[in-house]
Parts: structure tokens; C-alpha cells; sequence
């Protein structure tokens, strides 16, 4: 018999032509955007982080072992996990989950491999990018400091030339209590520390209704400049 073409195939071929993830057209018949995870990826890269995600999970549950530090991006609910630690560390304290929050330490290790031990009172995550700044490397960074064990190093800087999202070193994930002077927001509790950058962590660049928690970056200079230039962190690059 004859087969006829619906309006939802050829949007997917014409997707597929495009290097576009199909669905992302809002005018697509093709629903595949709808079941998948935010990204703004064409379709070659975006099929290449679904397998990296993949083997992430396939890893995790051939040995049905914790990884000591998160690949964060290739997880479908990422704030969910961030939870879960923070249930942990409830559980091992004896403090109230509704007490608690996180705050963010950026570690001076840049290879995921260089971590060989859980962290205490929360976790580890990697593969993290940062939009209208950088952080330094090496004897850029300046003298390292210690939290709960963990050798922490440098601050917000300016970004180069033409490094659009530079990556992050892994970053240490602390659940701590909250503290009567932090003032609750519907992004998280607010420090008002000059010498903390409270930042916008994002699934993507489009931002907005990507957002999954606020971050706590060391800075030497005014959050105000931060703001200004519209610095967040990122879990995937656009390319």
C-alpha cells in the first residue's frame, strides 16, 4: 500500500539535515525535544553527550557505587542528586534537612581523576562551566586554603579573549547549616559576603528555567562586577 509522509517525519528529516536536535523547532511535529533534557547542543553533540550519559549511569550501576565525583551535567535532575547529598550528611550529623543548605568550594583539581577519596559533609562535581569569567590555573591561583580536608584554591577572575566558557576545576559541594544572618531567597540563602559571589548555576547558556541551584564563588573583587557581566555557571557548553 501506499505510505504517506506525516508532517512529523519530514520535520524530523528535515532536523536530521539540519544538525538540529528534532523537536527544537517549536513549530516541530517531532516530539523528541519534549522527552529529552534541556540543551541548546546541536544534533551530532548532543547525541555524543546521550552516550557519555549512558556510560556514565552503566558505570555507576555495574559497580552500585557512589562515583566519589559526579559528572553533574549527565544527570536528567541534577538538583535532585544535590538533595540527596544534603540528605546524607543530615542523616550522618543529626541536623535537620529544612536547616541545611550548600555552599561551593572550587578545588585546585582540574582532572577528575586527581580525586581519590569521598568528600565530607557533601560531594563532588565536574564537568562545569563558567560564562563572563574564568578561573585561574596554577600560581594564577595564589595560595590554597583547606575545607574539611579538601585543598581548595583561587577566585573569580576575568575572562581571556575568545574563551566564550572556559571549564571548571571540580568543585567541592558542601551541605552546612544555615545561619540566622542569611537571608532566604527563592534561589537559595543569600550570604551578603563581599568576599562571595553568589552565582547562578544553569543547564544551558538560554538560562532562565535552566536554573538548578546558586553557587558560592570566592571573589576578590565586588560581586557588583560579577552581576554586571552576567557570570554563571554553566553544566554544558552550546558546541
Amino acid at each position: 500500500g501506499q505510505l504517506n509522509m506525516s508532517q512529523a517525519m519530514e520535520d524530523l528529516v528535515t532536523a536530521f539535515v539540519l544538525n538540529q536536535w528534532p523537536g527544537r523547532n517549536p513549530f516541530s511535529k517531532c516530539t523528541w525535544e519534549k522527552l529529552a533534557w534541556s540543551s541548546q547542543k546541536n544534533l551530532m553533540s548532543q547525541f555524543s553527550d546521550m552516550l557519555l550519559r549512558v556510560e556514565q549511569l552503566v558505570k555507576w550501576t555495574d559497580e552500585l557505587e557512589t562515583p566519589k565525583s559526579i559528572w553533574l551535567p549527565g544527570l536528567f535532575n541534577p538538583s535532585s542528586y544535590l538533595t540527596a547529598a544534603q540528605q546524607v550528611t543530615a542523616r550522618n550529623t543529626g541536623l535537620a534537612l529544612d536547616k541545611m543548605t550548600i555552599e561551593t568550594h572550587v578545588t585546585n583539581m582540574w582532572n577528575v581523576s586527581e580525586v581519590k577519596d569521598y568528600a565530607k559533609d557533601g560531594t563532588y562535581i565536574h564537568g562545569l562551566f563558567i560564562e563572563g569569567a574564568r578561573w585561574p590555573r596554577g600560581d594564577e591561583a595564589g595560595d590554597s586554603s583547606d575545607v574539611s580536608g579538601v585543598t581548595c584554591a583561587g577566585s573569580l577572575c576575568d575572562s581571556k579573549l575568545k574563551e566564550l566558557m572556559p571549564p571548571t576545576p571540580v568543585i567541592y559541594v558542601k551541605s552546612v547549616p544555615i545561619q540566622p544572618q542569611w537571608e532566604a531567597s527563592p534561589v537559595g540563602y543569600l550570604r551578603h559576603d563581599p568576599a562571595i559571589y553568589e552565582c547562578p548555576v544553569y543547564t544551558t547558556s538560554f538560562r532562565g528555567p535552566t536554573y538548578v541551584f546558586m553557587a558560592t564563588l570566592k571573589t576578590e573583587d565586588s560581586a557588583a562586577k560579577w552581576v554586571q557581566r552576567g557570570v554563571a555557571l554553566l553544566l554544558q557548553a552550546d558546541m
